[in-house]
């Protein structure tokens, strides 16, 4: 998410005043015996609804454990893309905070931290720990482990809340004399057409940040086969100059066609500034959207999985991770911050299946019943492809894409262009 260059500006200031800079300093204080325990932390603002990101779980954890320990966390107005630059700038100078977000969107930046002994094996912690390890579901133990059974990322209790599917304007789509969301992707691309020929935008996309908006549309619509399936399996293709590759391609450039006019070089801040002004009539996210929807622009939003019954998911990418070099003491206190979070995140679980009894709202309703309609879970590309394609390449290409300035071939060579500048760096 991109919010522009002053804030950027602004944050980068902040980071190195406040919260990054100080993280080398927190590690080289002698802590008194007694004395509260403190856990640097950096986390954001979302620039959409000014919410602190994970603001209640730091604060319960300070309540429950004050005296003890105390999670100091600095928000930041930073989008992930700038967040994750400067988590490499930070461990280049030592000044990493004790806990970090965001490190599995980011392959081979998360195994060369791996490879040097920078983040903590937190399986001793889980594993000898009975009620930790009951609270986490089979299925994301297992997407955060490594070979070995190691575990480098704390997860999550439960996948229910990471999961991504399509917000869309009910009243936008009656104006179009669209009954229900599509239920095949043949039926949505004559969806968003029957929008189009009404005067509305069908889709609120963007291009920057890693462009993660339509790549959530045009995976899903690529593993509808069985063989576009397993390729959104595959760590780090080892080519885009396939038949995979090159309809992922013209997937992109066909989403744009029903795209907001502003929907090139912009972040998700446009693309969602587009969907809660009723300016486009849909647009991909996840869970974690429904309480940044304004209230009195609610009753009109729905949420659904993606075409075929897909949601997007990888639960690793919640997985937070513990700093090597800090104080033992710290690195505890940081850890138990974790078990912390898995703990909290199991009750929010239960809380949010009970609200399907007791009132919840048509969209957290929608929501549930997508989660527990089976659907077919679809790997987010961001912990599959590499850090030069989503980075760099995509950025710079899908806009020559959308334009015709890039054939789809010569887009895919791109794409191929940028696994050699990935080997080279590694």
């Amino acid at each position: 998410m991109n919010y522009k260059k002053v804030t950027a500006i602004a944050a980068a200031a902040v980071f190195l005043a406040g919260g990054w800079g100080c993280a080398k300093n927190e590690k080289e204080k002698p802590q008194k015996q007694g004395e509260e325990i403190h856990i640097p932390m950096i986390l954001t603002v979302d620039p959409s609804s000014g919410k602190r990101n994970e603001e209640d779980v730091v604060q319960s954890f300070n309540r429950e454990y004050e005296g003890t320990y105390r999670v100091d966390a600095e928000w930041v107005m930073e989008t992930e893309e700038e967040y994750r630059k400067n988590l490499k700038r930070f461990n280049v100078t030592d000044e990493l905070p004790a806990v970090i977000t965001d490190l599995r969107t980011l392959p081979s930046y998360y195994q060369m931290m791996i490879g040097e002994e920078r983040i903590e094996d937190l399986s001793p912690y889980i594993y000898e720990d009975e009620e930790w390890m009951g609270m986490i579901e089979p299925d994301v133990l297992e997407a955060c482990q490594e070979p070995g059974g190691h575990i480098y990322l704390a997860p999550l209790s439960s996948n229910v809340f990471s999961c991504s599917g399509v917000f869309w304007n009910e009243e936008l789509f009656r104006e179009a004399g669209v009954e229900k969301f599509p239920d095949t992707w043949g039926d949505f691309w004559m969806c968003c057409q029957r929008l189009k020929e009404h005067g509305i935008a069908p889709l609120a996309l963007h291009t920057e940040g890693t462009a993660w908006a339509p790549m959530l549309f045009a995976t899903a619509e690529l593993a509808d086969s069985p063989e576009g399936a397993e390729f959104m399996k595959e760590l780090y293709p080892k080519s885009y100059q396939n038949e995979f590759g090159r309809h992922l391609a013209s997937v992109i450039k066909r989403l744009f066609s029903y795209a907001t006019e502003d929907s090139v070089h912009v972040d998700f801040d446009v693309s969602y500034t587009n969907f809660v002004s009723g300016k486009a009539a849909m647009v991909p996210n996840g869970y974690w959207m429904i309480d940044q929807i304004p209230n009195e622009f609610a009753e009109n939003v729905r949420f659904s999985p993606f075409p075929g019954n897909k949601l997007v998911a990888s639960p690793e990418t919640f997985g937070w991770a513990v700093v090597s070099g800090y104080s033992e003491e710290v690195k505890r206190g940081a850890v138990e911050f974790l078990k912390f979070r898995t703990k909290y995140n199991k009750a929010e679980k239960e809380a949010l299946l009970y609200k399907k009894n007791s009132g919840a709202n048509q969209i957290t309703e929608d929501y549930i019943k997508a989660y527990n309609g089976n659907p077919q879970i679809v790997p987010n590309y961001q912990v599959k492809w590499n850090s030069v394609l989503q980075e760099e390449t995509l950025g710079e290409c899908i806009p020559k894409l959308i334009k015709g300035e890039l054939t789809i071939e010569e887009f895919t060579r791109m794409e191929d262009e940028s696994i050699r500048k990935f080997n080279e760096e590694l």
